[in-house]
């Protein structure tokens, strides 16, 4: 969208005088403007989103609240060691307590009603190892999480689920889930009502700190700002090249209304590359990165024959075994991965920050994160 035809007023009351700009509208930049505005009341706070909706993960993400299952935890253990495990668990679990108390549970439709893992009958060895970590991970993760028995075996409820293709379900009592469009919502009334200036398609096309301010550039327009901070995932590469960001994009599915529906919780499989879970009477179902990573490793959104017709198997043959429900609505979301677990949340030159990278778990990390920057900034 050009910016060159714009009114005095729209300059004065819009664009005007900005003391922190923030570069994207998703989870995480709307909680950072917000938790500014509570710093610093009286802060001129702009978000500047490219899009209609933010095109990233924010609207886009099955509504998981979740912080990890036992064979996830064990290879991040594996690859940072317990102290790293923890501080991204914490970093986690913190985040959804934030975005919670922010917008209040009925707002966003939370549910508390549980996450489940399922191992397939090939995957007995792993299943067994998980299976084997439960009391570990209870004791270890208990002083973060604030219950005693956080994981347990929930293996003979497969058959009343009606599930196929299913050896082993390991419950974690913790997780829940909510609703995403209502999420984003409720964080775009908060952010206007604590007198933050939300605007969307206003695509950034470059950000430079110099001579005391940050210089942001738009198609046919130039702000300043004291402070800019980055917060668009899996797409800060475009604005800073330098930073550990892989964008990884996942495809979604999500059936006609199936009476009768029943599947309490969220569900994930094969080690947590597919997800499903129920959405009023239909079945949202997503994932499948793992079968061409390569080509999923990209800011473009768009569905593929190869993902989709996995979802498609996975649904007739293991969620809802020999039903071929109608599919109503097929999108994708894009994540931002990297080598850490942690976010990146930094000053990466004077007046400059990000905030990005939530490594497929937007939902928990993003309020987390954008309070983190907010603090940052308010230094």
């Amino acid at each position: 969208m050009a910016l060159h035809n714009l009114s005095y007023w729209e300059h004065q009351a819009f664009l005007h005088g900005s003391d922190v700009v923030i570069v994207g509208g998703g989870l995480v930049g709307l909680t950072a403007a917000i938790y500014t505005r509570q710093l610093r009341p009286t802060a001129r706070v702009l978000v500047l989103e490219r899009d209609v909706l933010p095109n990233g993960a924010s609207t886009k993400n099955a509504g998981f609240a979740c912080f990890g299952s036992i064979s996830e935890l064990l290879e991040q253990e594996g690859r940072g060691g317990t102290e790293a495990l923890l501080a991204v668990v914490r970093a986690r679990w913190d985040g959804l307590r934030r975005l919670r108390e922010l917008l209040g549970d009925e707002p966003i439709r939370y549910q508390p009603e549980g996450g489940f893992e399922l191992f397939r009958p090939e995957d007995k060895d792993i299943a067994a190892t998980c299976q084997k970590h439960i009391a570990y991970y209870n004791e270890l993760l208990a002083p973060l999480i604030e219950h005693t028995n956080i994981f347990r075996d929930a293996s003979p409820r497969i058959a009343s689920l009606g599930l196929a293709g299913t050896a082993v379900m390991l419950e974690n009592t913790a997780e829940g889930s909510l609703d995403t469009g209502q999420m984003m919502q409720a964080l775009l009334r908060k952010a206007w009502a604590a007198g933050v200036t939300v605007l969307h398609g206003c695509p950034v096309l470059g950000v430079e700190a110099a001579h005391g301010n940050v210089r942001v550039q738009l198609e046919g327009l130039e702000l300043q700002a004291g402070q800019v901070l980055v917060a668009t995932n899996a797409f800060s590469r475009e604005l800073l090249p330098g930073l550990d960001v892989i964008p990884g994009r996942g495809q979604v599915l999500v059936t006609e209304p199936i009476p009768g529906l029943q599947l309490p919780g969220t569900f994930h499989y094969d080690k947590g590359y597919y997800y499903f879970r129920q959405v009023g009477e239909r079945v949202l179902l997503g994932g499948g990165r793992n079968l061409d990573f390569q080509a999923e490793e990209t800011t473009e959104s768009g569905i593929t024959p190869l993902v989709q017709q996995r979802l498609e198997q996975l649904l007739h043959e293991v969620i809802l075994p020999g039903r071929r429900p109608r599919i109503d609505y097929r999108w994708s979301g894009v994540m931002g991965f990297g080598r850490e677990l942690e976010p990146i949340i930094r000053e990466v030159e004077p007046g400059l920050f990000v905030a990005v990278r939530c490594n497929g778990m937007g939902v928990a990390m993003g309020a987390g994160s954008g309070w983190q920057a907010a603090k940052l900034i308010s230094k």
